[in-house]
This record gives C-alpha cells, sequence and structure tokens, in this order.
C-alpha cells in the first residue's frame, strides 16, 4: 500500500512538474497572451492538460502492454511537430498584432481612410482595421468578414478551447515515450504503470491550470487600463514562441540529425 501512495504522490508531482517544462510554458503563454480572465484561463489550461493526457496515455499504454519500439526518426519527428507548432502560434500572435496596429488617419488611393480600433468579446481583447469610405459604406469587405468571424467563431466554446486541446496533444506526442520509458524502468507491474500514467496526467493537469491563472493574473497586473501594452505582450510573447520554434527544429533537424544520416534521438 505503501509504495502504491508513493507512486501516486510521485506521479502527480512529477506531473506537476512536467507541466513547467519551456515549451509547454511558452505554447500556453502564447494562447492566453489577450486573455483576462482567471476562469477561462484556468478552463484553458486544463484542456491543454487533457490533450496532453490523452496523448501520454494512449501512446505510453501502448509502449508499457506491448513494449512498441518508437524508431529514431519517428521520436524525433513527434518532437519536432512541437517546433512547427510553436512557430504557428507565434506568427499568429505576430500577425494578430500586426492586425491591430493603427494606420491613423492615412488616406490611400481610393481615399479610404483607415484605422483600427479595440474591442473586447467577453473577457478576450480583440484589434481589427477599420476603413471607412467617404462616399459610402462605412466598412470594407474585409473588416466585415473579419467581424462575422469574430462574432461566429469567438464566442464559443469550442473555438476557445480547441486549440489548447491540440496544442496539449503535440505536447504530449512529443513527450509519451520519454514518460513510459521512465515507468517501465521504476514501475515493474504494468497496472501500476498505466494508473502511474493517468496520475501523471492529473498532475499535469493541475499544473497547467495553475500556470495559466498565474500568467492571466501577471499580464493583467501589469496591462490594467493600457491597452497598448497588452499589445505588445502579445506580439512579445509571439516572437518568444517563433524564436524558441525555431531553436527547436534546429536543434532536432541538424543537430540530433533528422535530416542527416546519423540521427540520434534521447526520448525526453
Amino acid at each position: 500500500m505503501i509504495s502504491f501512495l508513493s507512486i501516486i504522490a510521485l506521479g502527480f508531482f512529477l506531473g506537476m512538474r512536467h507541466a513547467t517544462d519551456p515549451d509547454h510554458v511558452i505554447a500556453v503563454t502564447t494562447i492566453v497572451s489577450n486573455q483576462r480572465n482567471r476562469m477561462r484561463a484556468a478552463l484553458i489550461g486544463a484542456f491543454w492538460g487533457v490533450g496532453h493526457t490523452l496523448t501520454i496515455f494512449l501512446v505510453g499504454t501502448g509502449i508499457i502492454l506491448f513494449n512498441l519500439v518508437i524508431p529514431t526518426r519517428v521520436g524525433l519527428s513527434m518532437e519536432l511537430t512541437v517546433a512547427v507548432m510553436l512557430i504557428v502560434l507565434g506568427l499568429w500572435n505576430v500577425a494578430g498584432f500586426l492586425r491591430s496596429m493603427p494606420a491613423g488617419a492615412v488616406e490611400n488611393q481610393d481615399r479610404e481612410i483607415v484605422h483600427s480600433h479595440s474591442h473586447r468579446h467577453g473577457d478576450e481583447l480583440h484589434s481589427h482595421a477599420h476603413v471607412h469610405r467617404p462616399e459610402g459604406d462605412p466598412h470594407s469587405h474585409d473588416h466585415a468578414q473579419l467581424t462575422w468571424l469574430d462574432h461566429v467563431f469567438g464566442k464559443t466554446s469550442l473555438y476557445q478551447y480547441l486549440r489548447p486541446f491540440v496544442v496539449g496533444v503535440v505536447h504530449g506526442l512529443a513527450g509519451s515515450a520519454a514518460v513510459a520509458l521512465l515507468v517501465l524502468t521504476t514501475i515493474r507491474n504494468a497496472r501500476w504503470g498505466i494508473v502511474y500514467l493517468l496520475v501523471f496526467g492529473v498532475g499535469t493537469i493541475a499544473g497547467m491550470m495553475l500556470i495559466t491563472m498565474s500568467i492571466v493574473s501577471a499580464f493583467t497586473m501589469v496591462v490594467k487600463g493600457r491597452e497598448k501594452f497588452s499589445h505588445r505582450l502579445a506580439l512579445a510573447s509571439g516572437l518568444l514562441s517563433l524564436g524558441f520554434g525555431l531553436f527547436v527544429a534546429y536543434q532536432i533537424c541538424f543537430v540530433n540529425g533528422l535530416f542527416t544520416d546519423h540521427a540520434q534521438w534521447i526520448p525526453q
């Protein structure tokens, strides 16, 4: 009984520590950079954790029960998906910042006056380009499309939480082999090993919920009443995600040899 309780405690706290890995924190920071509600941030962290746990459990169980061996290049490719995901998240935030930049009262060749405005949908801050035409329609067609997409999808729970869930799945795919191998080297009983994976997942969910709530609390204190600074924080998180993703991709592709003849992979 003592050994079993020790496994449960170890799995939970290692899961919480696993949530603090740099790539995990950078990814969720990019996602919650425009969020100001702590409970919504906690839900985002929970959905990330559920996606992560799902992949860890499925792949890890296969490794534990069936002694599956992941080839080196497959393992490196799994980890490369995290780098690609970080790059995409970073570009997403950078593109959002560029769209929100005020263009001022500048007239183009068609005498269209362009500026931007900020508004909130629930607890999330959005900015969109806004076009006025002296002779007619006060909104451009592109802005109408953005507004329609924002109104249709921006308030739906699926739209808000599917992204962290998918990001969690990708992170779980990259880390599942390391977690499963850790279980195999420390726990000889397959059933206990599977229980460990579940408890590890619960710890990861709890850890990520605390992280996302802490990030949003810090952002809220820093940017309170300063929406321009809020946009800059979103840009900074996007650039950090982009830069870290490119660094990880370089490490995997060339240092670890995914694109060379001498691939080396140590699950971590």
